[in-house]
């Protein structure tokens, strides 16, 4: 039998995985992932769901919603990607990550079963969490799609709630090159008759969701007619309010349905400890304090256009000293274009094959005003940012989810 290293191995290397290969390993369609759950005896059906989608603010909406259940005393089950230390923290009950044996056991189990399907890594993540959940017993378990809706892997489950956070463009190559057409795909996960809530509307993107609703006969409900007061959760960010906006209209919503008591203590107490209660790292993260660290797993325009000005303004007080490194995939110039130009840049590649050289992103930082010097890891940037600070200036990692991977996995060097 396979170690849990060498489980993770496998995985990583003899199935298609997006997080490291890109559009190559996306396999969009619902067969194998019906099939597996088919293998599993639709272990999805033995609890509650609540699926989320959207472009940015998934994670921090599922972890945050996560929490708030279980302190409204149901057992949870989370599923959410990608990870960023170990492949565990994908799948969580109450903030715990699966046991290294159930990955282990899961892939030896099953795999003469889906190797000739040839999955996708994210497929037969999906269905090891679904069984995992069942076997655990949840209440209930917040599922996150990995990209898209409508054809993602996790679309198989009936929710009683979906989620869909906010819409901007990314991955247009495979979703679509327009705000409708991206909406399209994550309005995949509306159900007849199950409510969704969408957290933020453009004019291009609401026609798409009151169309389907429409057509589908669920009940949808806008986050942005939140009339009640929204508290200072544990997630910072000029972003997190509406997130906030978004989860506590969700939790309206559940409060409606049978079979959900969540009362405001455990709203209020949910929000203030997300993290300790879920286990969410990178969301405007402080890592040290002098000089004062922060990480964020932001890597697209709409997250940008909240991090950009955030870092801007502190750069206005404080010397800044950004760590970056982006997926070739990403835009990457519309990005730059919002990032502080007074900062000191640290250009930087993840380990990833998806991840731009640290040389090409400097030269396109170059075109926008924005200097610095290249280095070949992100350990390697930070020892050399580490060493130009000062105990009262700012030290910013970013550009990559798979940048904060790096560094969290080096954070001893802190």
């Amino acid at each position: 039998m396979l170690s849990y290293r060498e489980t993770c191995d496998y995985l990583f290397t003899k199935t298609p995985q997006f997080e490291k290969t890109g559009a190559s390993a996306y396999k969009p369609g619902l067969n194998t992932s019906l099939a597996l759950d088919e293998r599993l005896g639709h272990p999805h059906e033995k609890y509650r769901t609540i699926h989320v989608a959207g472009t940015n603010g998934k994670g921090s909406t599922c972890h945050t919603l996560a929490a708030i259940l279980q302190k409204a005393g149901y057992r949870v089950g989370l599923f959410t990607s990608p990870h960023l230390v170990d492949f565990r923290e994908r799948i969580k009950v109450n903030g715990e990550m699966c046991s290294e044996e159930y990955v282990v056991d899961f892939v030896e189990k099953h795999r003469r079963f889906f190797e000739p399907l040839q999955p996708s890594f994210f497929e037969i993540t999906t269905a090891m969490a679904l069984e995992y959940f069942a076997g655990q017993k949840v209440d209930v378990a917040v599922i996150e799609t990995g990209l898209g809706g409508r054809l993602d892997s996790t679309n198989i489950i009936r929710p009683d709630l979906c989620v869909i956070t906010n819409i901007s463009l990314d991955h247009t190559d495979l979703l679509g090159k327009t705000l409708a057409k991206i909406a399209g795909e994550k309005a995949g996960i509306m159900k007849p008759g199950v409510p969704c809530v969408v957290g933020e509307t453009l004019a291009e993107t609401l026609p798409v969701f009151e169309a389907t609703a429409r057509r589908l006969g669920c009940p949808l409900v806008k986050a942005e007619e939140y009339k009640g007061k929204v508290p200072q959760g544990e997630l910072l960010g000029d972003c997190q309010e509406k997130n906030m906006r978004t989860i506590l209209t969700a939790v309206e919503t559940l409060r409606t349905l049978p079979h959900y008591d969540i009362m405001p203590t455990a709203i209020e107490d949910g929000t203030k400890h997300v993290c300790e209660l879920t286990g969410l790292r990178g969301r405007w993260e402080t890592l040290a304090k002098a000089p004062l660290t922060l990480c964020d797993v932001g890597h697209n325009p709409g997250a940008w256009q909240y991090l950009g000005p955030r870092l801007t303004e502190m750069g206005r007080k404080r010397k800044l000293h950004i760590i970056l490194g982006m997926c070739g995939d990403k835009d990457i110039d519309t990005v730059l274009g919002m990032m502080p130009k007074s900062a000191i840049y640290y250009w930087t590649q993840a380990d990833n094959h998806r991840a731009i050289a640290a040389e090409t992103l400097a030269r396109k930082g170059q075109s926008h005003r924005l200097t610095g010097n290249c280095y070949p890891s992100v350990a390697e940037a930070y020892d050399a940012a580490k060493k130009m600070a000062k105990d009262n200036d700012v030290l910013f990692i970013g550009g990559s989810c798979y940048v904060v991977a790096d560094m969290l996995a080096a954070q001893p060097r802190l």
